[in-house]
């Protein structure tokens, strides 16, 4: 699997430099990103801008960080940049459950406000 990593203090973006996100890429994501929660990684971005085609296996990678990172912070799906991916997106419903932002930058200010709101939240108890 081909991907770059940026890790920042209150963040992580995974940018997948793959074409397709289907059944040979998708195993190797989901590793990366259990190592990644099991890290201690807040938030995650996982940038698709590459990306010109996903499969059920890829969808349940996307699906795998939405999940681990429920509990400890923000997952955002970024660069959604080609029809096929959007499409496939919009047809399982995956818009309506996912944050999904058009930029990397957009989706560290949504991280950044998000963590000023649990911080907030946390306070207030």
């Amino acid at each position: 699997m081909k991907y770059s990593i940026s890790k920042q203090e209150r963040y992580a973006v995974i940018n997948l430099k793959e074409e397709n996100l289907n059944s040979v890429v998708a195993p190797s994501l989901k590793s990366e990103l259990v190592i990644l929660s099991n890290e201690g990684v807040p938030n995650l971005i996982l940038d698709l801008s590459d990306v010109n085609y996903v499969d059920s296996s890829g969808l349940s990678a996307i699906l795998t960080a939405n999940r681990l990172w429920k509990s400890i912070g923000s997952f955002v799906l970024t660069g959604i940049m080609h029809d096929p991916v959007r499409k496939l997106i919009e047809i399982s419903r995956l818009d309506t459950v996912l944050t999904i932002l058009p930029t990397v930058q957009e989706s560290v200010d949504y991280i950044f406000m998000e963590d000023i709101e649990r911080s907030l939240k946390a306070d207030a108890k």
